[in-house]
């Protein structure tokens, strides 16, 4: 199925959550309005059928967008600038990766939103069986995309440029930079030459505050999600093992098949039925 841009998507959205007020009160009324014992022609069966269908889907899609919701204020991760459409971008990703046994057991979620500029903190590693933000610091994205604020991106070898999409951890491993953790892009055409490109997270000493101050703008990689020296090591020991990573950024041609969101909200409907 085609993938729809993330403008059209959010669009969508919209139009999705202004169809439920408008259609649930008038199901309500309609199943109310329908005497139980009159006679019911086929067409009527019919169109009751469509109805109830139309209603289901309709309820489901509030439940998830709900509970979505419920998630975002409980982790309180907006007053950290990290934005309702990304973290639910971010959740549907995890959620239909967990369907299809890419992730292990560790309920981790790493969210990097490239959206934002490099002063920012705008990595934030949440754990989403204690509700709680574990990490929430700064990261740079690649040489060539961008300055301050991240604009291109690319999956090529040598690009130096950061890579957007959904990523699975892999390994650990001592490199130049130390202590580093193998990344294996999952999406086609946008991350999955991460591993040949070599691209990990590492620290690196142009993550700081004090970088900031004297350049106006995080130092850049040659594509890695490069992190703080001081919490380097920590982040990555929390997020090894194969737990999700997304990284988001300012691009409309993105797309992936992760971002299936009626998949993603069956999965989280009967993980709590």
């Amino acid at each position: 199925m085609e993938n729809t841009s993330v403008v059209r998507r959010q669009r969508l959205k919209l139009k999705s959550r202004r169809m439920i007020r408008r259609v649930l009160p008038f199901v309500a009324a309609l199943f109310m309005a329908t005497p139980l014992a009159a006679p019911v022609t086929p067409s009527q069966a019919a169109t009751r059928v469509k109805t109830h269908v139309a209603s289901v889907a309709v309820t489901k899609a509030h439940i998830f967008d709900q509970k979505l919701h419920d998630l975002y204020r409980d982790l309180q991760v907006e007053n950290q600038g990290l934005r309702f459409e990304v973290f639910e971008k971010a959740m549907t990703g995890y959620l239909n990766l967990e369907k299809n046994g890419k992730i292990g057991d560790k309920e981790m979620l790493t969210v990097v939103d490239f959206g934002l500029p490099s002063t920012e903190k705008r990595l934030w590693v949440l754990d989403l069986e204690t509700k709680q933000v574990k990490f929430h610091t700064l990261v740079a994205h690649g040489h060539n995309s961008g300055e301050n604020m991240a604009t291109n991106f690319s999956n090529e070898n040598e690009s130096n440029m950061s890579s957007l999409g959904f990523y699975v951890t892999e390994g650990e491993y001592q490199g130049k930079h130390g202590r580093s953790l193998k990344l294996a892009g999952l999406d086609e055409g946008y991350n999955t030459n991460a591993l040949m490109r070599s691209v990990v997270m590492h620290g690196a000493d142009y993550v700081s505050e004090d970088f900031i101050r004297q350049n106006g703008r995080l130092g850049r990689s040659l594509g890695c999600p490069a992190l703080p020296m001081d919490q380097k090591d920590a982040i990555i020991e929390a997020i090894s093992g194969q737990t999700t990573m997304f990284i988001n950024g300012p691009d409309t041609r993105y797309s992936s098949k992760y971002l299936n969101e009626d998949m993603a909200m069956n999965t989280l409907l009967n993980a709590n039925t």
